[in-house]
Formats: structure tokens, C-alpha cells, sequence
């Protein structure tokens, strides 16, 4: 009786983890197909260029570490950037108040003529787990969505005016890796502050976000910086003081774009650094 009582638990043992597999499996089909079709409407969502090419005569008249910046980092007559694909690499923590870091590697789809970003990250968690972190702005809409395994939703958020405003700011600050997304005629707005920054303001679906952005005396962006981005802390969103850093500038396809940033949230007049990334591939395609 023991043989066979031992025998059946085996057997039911095997259906669990049989059934368990094909759930995860099913999940991950489906969180994946979620992933493509985000994909393929931030690259539908395009707009034709206002021009095709950066042009240095155009430069003229904006605040000077701006023009800078711009002569420094393109290169003139060179093609609008369409899309950029980052491969990243880094560590991240989840809320200002936790001390563990998490390593990740992540995809970030960058389609500027739509002021769009899709990040595809997977974050290593305990036991040779993971959860996949879904980020995006697509047509003015923000979407943040977190899975187990890549499989199982436990988390998600679409289309509040905070998360739109997060996600705007987002795409803004990390617009130095694919940095004609920056010019004028790319909707940016520049105003001076002095001689070492700039304030950036962009307008997309009816959401207008600003960010100060600082430069080296070479005409690189070494930060960027606003008094109130929203964040959701505790379960509220709140608009707090965000800033990040950039640093170690290479030459990617004519361009030159930062191969590390950093980002956080100030606590109490302190910054609480909470993502730490590093560039190690970038592709892009132009208009032309």
C-alpha cells in the first residue's frame, strides 16, 4: 500500500508541475504578445519629420550651452534619428526607502518622431527568479506593467495624468541617447537659465512636462534636473524633486551619447539615487 500510496503522490506531484509549466508558459505567450503590440503601435505612431536633417544655420539663437551641445554631439546635415534601440545593463531599487539594489538588462526602444519609449527589462530576483518590467509611453499614454517570470501580471497602471506626466519626463531626460529628439523642430522648447543650463519644455498629447538641463563646458548634458516630477510613493502619486546624471560620452553612428546615467528621487533635501544604467549597444535607424 505504501509502494503505491508513494507511486500516486509522484504522479500528482508530476500533473502539478506539469499543469504549473503550461500556466507559465501560456503567461509568458501572452505577456510577450503584450510586449509586441506595444512594439508595433509606438513604430505606427510616427509622424512625418519637421525636416529631415539637422541643419547648424538653424541653431542659431538659442541659449548658448544649448547650441553648444548640439555642435558638439551632431553632426550637421546628418539625417533625424527614427528609431534607437539600447541595450542596457544596471541595478535598480524600487522605492528610495529599500537598501537592496536589483541587476538588470533591458531593451529601450526609443521612436522619437511618435515622443514615444518602450522599456523591456527583466530584474533579477532571489531564488533565480525574475520579474519583467514593462515601461512606455506611447501616444501620450504611460503604461507600466510588472510580470513574474515574465508571466504572470502582478502589477499594472495605464493612462493617469500622473504616470503620462512621469513618463514624459522620462522620455525627455533620456532623450541624450538619442539626442535629435532634442532639436527645436523636434517640439522642444529651450529657454535660458545660464550659462551652464537651459530649461527644456515639451508638449505631447496635451501633456507639458520641463527640465533643466545641465552641461559640461564642452557641450555635454551632465544632468538634468526638476523640482516636481510625479512619483508614486507609498501608494500616492507625489510630485518630488528628480534629478540625473550623465557621463562617459562615446561616438555612436556620428553621434556622441552618454554611456551611463543615473536617477533619483530627493528625500528630505537628499538625493536617493534609485537606477544606475550602462549603454552597451545602441542601433539607430534615421528618416533617411
Amino acid at each position: 500500500m505504501q509502494r503505491i500510496m508513494g507511486k500516486w503522490i509522484l504522479i500528482a506531484g508530476g500533473v502539478v508541475f506539469a499543469g504549473a509549466t503550461i500556466v507559465v508558459l501560456i503567461g509568458y505567450i501572452r505577456e510577450s504578445s503584450k510586449a509586441e503590440q506595444r512594439e508595433a503601435t509606438l513604430l505606427q505612431s510616427a509622424s512625418p519629420p519637421v525636416g529631415e536633417i539637422v541643419d547648424f544655420n538653424a541653431l542659431v539663437g538659442l541659449p548658448a550651452p544649448v547650441e553648444r551641445y548640439f555642435r558638439h554631439v551632431l553632426t550637421d546635415g546628418q539625417a533625424l534619428i527614427r528609431t534607437a534601440t539600447l541595450r542596457q545593463t544596471g541595478t535598480l531599487r524600487t522605492s528610495i526607502q529599500k537598501e537592496n539594489w536589483s541587476s538588470f538588462t533591458a531593451s529601450h526602444l526609443a521612436v522619437p518622431l511618435s515622443t514615444g519609449f518602450l522599456w523591456n527589462a527583466k530584474v533579477k530576483t532571489p531564488l533565480s527568479t525574475h520579474v519583467r518590467v514593462l515601461d512606455s509611453y506611447i501616444t501620450g499614454i504611460g503604461s507600466g506593467r510588472v510580470s513574474l517570470l515574465s508571466a504572470v501580471p502582478f502589477a499594472s497602471e495605464v493612462g493617469t495624468p500622473e504616470l503620462n506626466s512621469g513618463a514624459l519626463h522620462r522620455y525627455l531626460a533620456e532623450a541624450v541617447w538619442y539626442p535629435t529628439a532634442l532639436l527645436p523642430q523636434s517640439g522642444v522648447l529651450w529657454s535660458p537659465l545660464d550659462d551652464a543650463s537651459a530649461l527644456a519644455t515639451l508638449t505631447s498629447n496635451g501633456t507639458t512636462v520641463s527640465l533643466e538641463f545641465r552641461f559640461s563646458d564642452v557641450g555635454e548634458v551632465t544632468g538634468i534636473f526638476t523640482p516636481a516630477r510625479f512619483g508614486r510613493f507609498e501608494g500616492q502619486y507625489r510630485q518630488v524633486p528628480w534629478e540625473g546624471h550623465f557621463r562617459e560620452y562615446r561616438a555612436q553612428a556620428g553621434m556622441r551619447i552618454p554611456l551611463y546615467g543615473e536617477v533619483g528621487w530627493y528625500a528630505d533635501g537628499t538625493l536617493e539615487l534609485v537606477w544606475k544604467g550602462n549603454i552597451t549597444d545602441a542601433a539607430y535607424k534615421f528618416v533617411r
